[in-house]
């Protein structure tokens, strides 16, 4: 198939390309640079120019594929509602151009919109439509678009790490790295799934090549890392007294980051392992953590 990959580029979109021309396919990635073009170039695919905000450079790149994958998103989290709403018109665009055509759309959310409440693992069979967090709005317009004919799937990320990058971690280091400790939120017993980029990335494939119309998959590994196990672990990295932040000075402490410093991010994956015969074999998130340069971050 001839797959228009949105964020072609981007970290996890840059693993999904040699994977994709790995199991026979042709991609056609977005990218915003003559730099990306060049990159997507010497992988072997073909670039297409276009930007989130260009709503038509969207419905151009999607008007000449066989399938779409959608993995590009903007990761300014101080603006994370904002980008929210945009990535909800990037899904509206795209369902448009390829409403009544069968040809599949794969989307990213978040593993908390399968939340389950009562401190149990967010599965793929839920939809927790009443969840704070803005990222419910990408799976909104999925399910409008699903609703309209469209034959979406959705691909739940948790943190995608490898030694580079490591999802809400990776400015988490760069905050505390600024503050001179790393904190965590009362015991630190909240949880965050996670998962190596390599996984995630030949999750994509199977999901395009085995998925089906209206489901959705975990991208997870590791069911729960605790809070303070990752905060431990960054602050023997960064040389620096990790302890623990009051839930009432959260807000003061990490600032826009509080919206997810104590949220519980556990996630399970077994469904998706049992639908795609899917089995990850990427290093841990710890493992990746005690690897990183704290350097260069």
């Amino acid at each position: 198939m001839r797959v228009f990959l949105t964020g072609a580029t981007g970290f996890i979109g840059s693993h999904v390309v040699p994977e994709l021309l790995a199991a026979g396919h042709e991609v056609l990635g977005m990218t915003r640079s003559e730099q990306g073009a060049e990159a997507l170039k010497t992988a072997g695919a073909t670039a297409h120019h276009g930007e989130l905000e260009d709503l038509a450079s969207i419905r151009a790149g999607a008007a000449g594929a066989d399938a779409v994958i959608h993995t590009a998103f903007d990761h300014d989290f101080s603006r994370f509602v904002e980008n929210c709403e945009k990535d909800r018109r990037v899904i509206g665009a795209l369902a448009d151009e390829l409403k009544g055509s069968g040809r599949p759309l794969i989307i990213t959310s978040g593993v908390g919109m399968g939340e389950q409440g009562h401190g149990k693992p967010a599965i793929e069979t839920v939809f927790s439509a009443a969840h704070a967090n803005p990222r419910i709005a990408s799976e909104e317009a999925g399910n409008a678009a699903l609703q309209a004919g469209v034959d979406v799937r959705v691909v739940r990320l948790p943190q995608v790490h490898d030694t580079v990058k490591q999802g809400l971690v990776t400015p988490y280091v760069a905050m505390c790295r600024a503050k001179g400790v790393v904190g965590y939120v009362g015991e630190g017993l909240n949880r965050w799934s996670a998962c190596h980029v390599g996984d995630v990335a030949r999750l994509y494939v199977l999901v395009l090549d085995k998925g089906r119309s209206g489901e959705r998959y975990n991208a997870v590994a590791e069911e729960g890392v605790s809070a303070r196990e990752i905060a431990e672990t960054v602050g023997a990295g960064l040389g620096l007294p990790a302890r623990s932040i009051a839930p009432e000075e959260a807000r003061d402490h990490f600032g826009w980051f509080a919206t997810f410093a104590g949220l519980d991010l556990a996630a399970s994956s077994d469904l998706t392992r049992q639908r795609l015969n899917w089995t990850p074999t990427g290093p841990g998130l710890i493992e990746d953590l005690n690897r990183m340069d704290y350097s260069a971050v």
